[in-house]
């Protein structure tokens, strides 16, 4: 019944209200379409102009419900109050604020500008909101603005498939998935190869999308991109480009990027060494590899020219330890595509190089003194060769020949020579011939030697000759009784000899080298120096000297001797005054004795030892009288 008068006076009213006088009425304005993001804010603004002057201005506030589409009413205000209606969803969200219309206003009535304003904007706020202003009899309108809700999506997670896609496939094949989720409205994707983004083709390119709208209200996108690969596609990067909607703008984000794994056939094989670096020589140990470019590798198998047999390797790699030339050759390489089954041969040249030994000739030579001779070195090689020839470890020679002339006993011994390869480091091999000089023995140092000795001592004498045949060392001697040989080597071109003379006298040594073809001399003059030197009534015996004592060196000694007498003869004076003053008791006249085990500070005995007497020499009184041993 209530309802039935409310529909009446609302009737009544909006009869009245269509009959008022043109002159008396109110212009609204408002935007089509305001836009906000979730959990935002959304600024709705209503402008409104009277041409009269209204008694009260009802300003009201619905909005429209998406499924019935009837209004819902959520803000009311007149002169007096405003009131935000409860229960609505909006009852804590709603702001409104008021401002003069300023010149836009057309009328002598009252101009304002409503901002209705929405805080914490919800999914489900997205609708039509309509400002109602009326002015009673003053006039009634109102306008509509959409507001639009958007929702930013979550960053685009893309995943590539993990397992290899070959290029024989019919139908397009899944290249990967791309998804953009809790977007809204529904974001858009587009699938992208490298830089080129791609279409839906037949047969070539399939784009599958399924859209999830959530609990939420927001949307999910999963695209899954379908492509049939070819081998350019090996190197090619996929990814996702994610468009959305925010307010007054379109946005774009994009994926990570992802590469596939392509399966394609082999259209060549090929052969590469990997060691040894440079050239093979024989003992190396060689690694051939065998490659295709196609994916996955195929199956290979490793053969020689001419073989049937298949060679032993590992998957790809073929491995020849120490290798010799006969290793030289071709070597193939087949691989078998097990889907097309079809093979291919790539092939590989392999030259062992070589160096034989060294063949000397001659490799032993005779040759006079003064005639020469000429020695040949060759090995065979695949390469060229360098020669050079050694004595005792010192570059002779270089080449191939070696020419002696005019040899002489230092030309003869042990030749090597050795054979390199320039190109190969490493490839080397030696030889060697013995070179004999023939001819009549030669002394090294043949002049005769003089030296002094002292009597009674050893001397050494060494002689040393070359020549062939071996020579015969003989020594001779004039004034010596005591002598033998205390060393003695041969080599097969010369011989050793080493005496030991004992000087008695003056004594002159030969040294005679002989053999089939002649004999050589040196002789070694020895003056011997006396055991002995007395002064005035005192017998002194001198220690003896070195063996050997040069000519040079005799000065010296003869002035040291002379030193010694004056030394004697002082300490003879001294034992003279002494005995005289009565100090130094001697004789037979009842005088202290002197002996040998009781002396005194003062006295003085000088003995001397040689090799050939032992006897003490006493030292003679002042009186002039021999005193026996035992009286002394």
């Amino acid at each position: 019944m209530a309802f039935q008068k409310n529909a009446f006076i609302f009737a009544g009213l909006y009869t009245f209200l269509a009959t008022w006088p043109a002159w008396a009425s109110v212009d609204v304005t408002m935007k089509d379409r305001v836009e906000a993001s979730i959990g935002g804010k959304a600024e709705i603004l209503c402008r409104y102009a009277f041409s009269g002057v209204p008694s009260v201005v009802i300003v009201q506030w619905f909005v429209a419900e998406k499924d019935s589409g009837r209004r819902r009413r959520i803000f009311y205000s007149n002169n007096a109050t405003d009131v935000v209606d409860s229960g609505t969803g909006f009852t804590d969200r709603l702001n409104i604020s008021r401002s003069s219309a300023g010149g836009d206003a057309s009328g002598p009535g009252p101009s304002e500008d409503i901002l209705l304003t929405v805080e914490g904007v919800r999914l489900g706020d997205e609708g039509e909101f309509i400002c109602q202003v009326s002015g009673m009899s003053a006039g009634n309108e109102e306008g509509r603005t959409q507001l639009r809700v958007f929702d930013s999506p979550e960053p685009p997670v893309i995943e590539g498939v993990h397992s290899g896609i070959s290029v024989n496939e019919e139908d397009p094949s899944k290249i990967a998935v791309c998804e953009a989720r809790n977007g809204y409205p529904k974001p858009n994707i587009t699938w992208y190869r490298d830089l080129t983004p791609l279409v839906i083709v037949k047969g070539q390119v399939n784009i599958r999308e399924r859209v999830t709208k959530e609990s939420s209200g927001l949307f999910t996108v999963e695209s899954e991109l379908q492509l049939k690969v070819s081998k350019e596609d090996k190197d090619a990067h996929f990814y996702c480009e994610v468009n959305y909607f925010v307010p007054n703008a379109v946005k774009m984000t994009e994926s990570q990027r992802v590469n596939i794994t392509v399966y394609y056939p082999a259209t060549s094989v090929w052969l590469h060494r990997d060691s040894p670096d440079g050239l093979v020589k024989e003992g190396d140990t060689v690694e051939i590899q065998c490659q295709s470019d196609g994916y996955p590798q195929p199956i290979f198998a490793f053969s020689r020219e001419n073989q049937e047999e298949d060679l032993p390797s590992e998957v790809n790699l073929l491995v020849l330890r120490d290798v010799t030339r006969s290793h030289s050759g071709t070597y193939l390489c087949r691989s078998l595509d097990l889907d097309t089954y079809e093979e291919i041969v790539g092939t590989l040249d392999l030259q062992v190089h070589h160096l034989d030994r060294a063949v000397v000739h001659p490799k032993h030579a005779v040759v006079a003194q003064g005639d020469g001779v000429t020695v040949t070195c060759n090995a065979q090689s695949s390469l060229n060769t360098n020669t050079t020839w050694f004595k005792d470890g010192a570059e002779v020679s270089v080449g191939h020949t070696l020419v002696l002339q005019n040899a002489s006993f230092d030309t003869a011994g042990e030749y090597v020579c050795e054979v390199t390869v320039p190109s190969l480091p490493g490839l080397q091999t030696s030889g060697s011939t013995h070179i004999i000089v023939e001819g009549a023995p030669e002394i090294r140092d043949p002049e005769a030697t003089a030296m002094e000795e002292i009597v009674e001592k050893s001397v050494n004498l060494s002689c040393e000759a070359w020549g062939y045949p071996k020579p015969v060392i003989t020594w001779s001697s004039t004034g010596a009784k005591n002598w033998r040989e205390v060393s003695n080597r041969a080599t097969d071109n010369s011989a050793h000899s080493v005496v030991t003379f004992t000087v008695t006298s003056d004594l002159t040594a030969a040294c005679n080298a002989t053999n089939d073809i002649g004999t050589d001399t040196k002789f070694f003059n020895i003056k011997a120096i006396p055991l002995t030197t007395s002064s005035s009534r005192v017998t002194v015996t001198v220690s003896p000297y070195p063996k050997k004592v040069k000519k040079e060196g005799s000065g010296v000694i003869i002035a040291v001797i002379i030193i010694c007498i004056l030394l004697l003869a002082i300490l003879g004076s001294v034992l003279y005054f002494l005995y005289k003053k009565g100090k130094l008791p001697c004789g037979r006249s009842g005088k202290q004795d002197i002996t040998t085990e009781k002396s005194s500070k003062d006295d003085i005995i000088m003995e001397m030892k040689s090799e050939k007497s032992e006897e003490a020499v006493l030292l003679q009184g002042i009186n002039g009288d021999k005193k026996p041993p035992n009286d002394q």
